[in-house]
């Protein structure tokens, strides 16, 4: 998983309440255990027709938002199914960091395990993020600090989990975080061999 470093870039307005992962990413769409190529078919519906034609009513077929970062959208984003698709296409697509009044848990918590950093605000500087980033306004996510800067200088803090926090920022999945203590499985393997050398039969 990469580090989550300081970033500043395009942020997409998606003011949607109760966006759900199959809105996400579609269940046709989940026959590969991949965690790339996800993201062209991110917000599938919403971005084509029945006919597979972009539709040019919604956000990310605009050409200034299709280098977005940062989502920023409604309550209960991430709701329904548990699908890990959903942050792997949102990842895949570019999204480093989504920003709600809420999210559904088992999404909040896949975000972290992919390297999204997801952001809960109050209703209120939701929108006003949101009219930012309809006026084209870059934003900027320090995680370290735990602020977003507006391009006019407005400063707004946030809350984050410092475990999570500090995975995000070291770039810790699941994995890395298990291997971080592969002497002390070693040694515990080592002894148990030695005391319990039934185990190995």
């Amino acid at each position: 998983m990469e580090k989550f470093k300081k970033i500043q870039g395009i942020a997409a307005p998606l003011p949607m309440i109760n966006i759900d992962t199959d809105m996400i990413i579609p269940k046709q769409f989940l026959k590969t255990i991949k965690r790339s190529g996800l993201g062209k078919n991110l917000f599938h519906e919403l971005r084509y027709d029945l006919k597979g034609n972009v539709r040019n009513d919604f956000v990310l077929n605009w050409d200034y938002y299709k280098k977005s970062i940062i989502l920023i959208t409604g309550e209960n984003f991430g709701c329904g199914s548990s699908r890990e698709h959903a942050p792997w296409s949102l990842l895949d697509f570019g999204f480093k960091c989504i920003i709600a009044p809420s999210f559904a848990d088992i999404f909040f918590n896949n975000c972290f395990k992919n390297g999204i950093l997801p952001i809960k605000l109050s209703s209120k500087e939701t929108s006003f993020l949101t009219k930012q980033a309809e006026k084209k306004k870059l934003i900027t996510i320090d995680l370290k600090k735990q602020e977003i800067l507006t391009e006019n200088g407005e400063v707004i803090n946030f809350d984050v989990d410092p475990f999570r926090k500090k995975c995000l920022l070291e770039g810790l999945d699941d994995i890395a975080l298990t291997l971080n203590k592969s002497v002390k499985i070693d040694s515990y393997e080592k002894k148990a061999n030695k005391s319990k050398p039934w185990l190995n039969l």
